[in-house]
């Protein structure tokens, strides 16, 4: 019963985080609180805020106590260096392709690694720019039975992943990614503002997520003229 009253408090805790409750900085209820509130005791409380800390959604302080931390630092995906830390408010996303409900997903994973097709699935389309300045095209699809609904969602904070984790619960756990340089089409150059044939960075990224039935899959066509790539990328 223990076991299981940690396990509702963590929950409870991780809600609140994912709702927007708690922002990035903001410290958690202590553990004398948490005992109150729930007739818990210190055990409990404390095993609820080390799963959280292992779960990378908050840091424990000494003798401050329990901190919202900014969890996409500590889940290694693939970014575009600066693009929100050097811009800031200047970021702007531009939805080229509204979700919507597609039949196949021509993802290079799919067909580079010989995985399952994937049928029945929401696609859409942004462009990511830095003032006016245009950095990269993404594309990306999941499963629609993953996300009953999806089409009608509207996007928390113009972020993808901020949607995923506050309306639906659901976190980025991990991904794969292949990189590639190649020459801007006509669709790309225009959309980039390049000429047709410039170089650009073509990335294929799998995501997995703690839900099992989601999988997204992206293809980012960037140009990297002015904002070279990092370790770590957010939708």
């Amino acid at each position: 019963m223990a076991d299981l009253k940690y396990k509702q408090i963590q929950n409870f805790l991780k809600e609140q985080i994912q709702k927007g409750i708690y922002h990035t900085g903001d410290f958690l209820p202590s553990e004398n609180d948490l005992c109150e509130q729930f007739k818990i005791t210190r055990t409990t409380a404390r095993k609820a805020f080390d799963e959280l800390s292992k779960e990378g959604f908050i840091e424990k302080l000494h003798g401050k106590g329990s901190r919202v931390r900014e969890r996409r630092k500590s889940l290694g995906l693939l970014t575009v260096k600066g693009f929100s830390e050097a811009v800031g408010g200047n970021v702007q996303t531009e939805m080229i392709k509204e979700p919507v409900l597609v039949k196949s997903c021509p993802h290079e994973f799919l067909h580079n690694k010989g995985e399952q097709h994937l049928t029945d699935c929401i696609f859409f389309e942004r462009l990511r720019k830095v003032g006016d300045l245009p950095v990269m095209i993404e594309k990306n699809w999941f499963s629609e039975s993953a996300l009953k609904g999806f089409t009608q969602t509207e996007f928390v904070d113009g972020s993808f992943f901020k949607t995923l984790s506050r309306n639906y619960r659901i976190e980025i756990t991990g991904s794969e990614h292949e990189l590639r340089a190649e020459f801007a089409d006509a669709t790309t150059a225009a959309l980039l503002k390049i000429r047709e044939g410039s170089p650009v960075l073509h990335i294929s990224i799998k995501f997995s997520t703690s839900n099992p039935e989601l999988v997204i899959y992206s293809e980012l066509y960037c140009n990297t003229s002015r904002y070279p790539v990092g370790n770590s990328y957010f939708i």
